[in-house]
């Protein structure tokens, strides 16, 4: 089965649609699927619910799908960086389901996994615990929480073989893996397409069963979301 599609568009058409659950890799600016992102935009699709680590900034990332109001509902753990995000918030225009940054992580790995909820420590006794079951291990008190299953998910990796095989660079590969095991359906945007073989499987990050369709963006912008220089002594 061929995974790899010419461009972003492609690898989106027949896939996307109104309504949708949409995973994000990315954390910040850094790792985030550009090319596909700028075609969920063009594809003029609504009504999304978004998972993602954060809302991308005001213009770029996960922030162009807030300007052009295609995303109904975040789920996501930091939001700060996006002024049109909090503007939509504060006046009712989105909805936001915040999550601590290690559950939306495990959120996103059990789904992967199969695994239907698990409970954390995190949260409990404040506002993240409000509507979700406690229960008792060890004297200790633990809040239930539901994983999450995304209908599509968007990744980056660095290097992709022909049969879906992914590798991450550096901290680029941050909430990658794990988005990459929660979608039903999952496209991934490369810089760098290589022959089946050519990589060591023992330098396999997410292994092709979880990819679906493949998309080279070899040049992408990559842009730093806070440049912050050393003052010349």
């Amino acid at each position: 089965m061929n995974k790899v599609y010419p461009d972003a568009a492609s690898a989106l058409a027949g896939i996307v649609q109104d309504g949708q659950t949409i995973a994000v890799g990315g954390f910040g600016l850094c790792g985030i699927p550009e090319a596909l992102i700028g075609a969920l935009r063009d594809s003029g699709v609504t009504g999304l619910t978004a998972i993602s680590n954060n809302a991308g900034v005001d213009g770029f990332g996960l922030g162009q799908l807030l300007t052009t109001r295609q995303i109904k509902k975040m789920i996501a753990s930091y939001v700060g960086e996006n002024k049109e995000f909090a503007r939509q918030y504060l006046a009712g225009e989105l909805e936001l389901e915040f999550t601590p940054q290690g559950t939306l992580a495990e959120k996103l790995r059990a789904g992967g996994a199969g695994i239907p909820a698990f409970f954390t420590k995190t949260g409990v006794g404040t506002i993240v615990a409000d509507g979700k079951e406690l229960r008792e291990f060890d004297g200790e008190q633990y809040v239930m929480e539901r994983s999450l299953v995304a209908d599509v998910s968007l990744v980056k990796a660095y290097m992709a073989d022909r049969a879906g095989n992914l590798v991450y660079r550096k901290t680029a590969r941050n909430f990658n893996p794990n988005v990459a095991m929660a979608g039903k359906i999952t496209i991934v945007e490369v810089e760098k397409l290589v022959e089946v073989g050519e990589i060591d499987p023992d330098q396999v990050h997410t292994p092709s069963i979880f990819v679906h369709r493949i998309v080279v963006n070899a040049h992408p912008e990559k842009r730093i979301e806070q440049r912050t220089v050393r003052t010349e002594a």
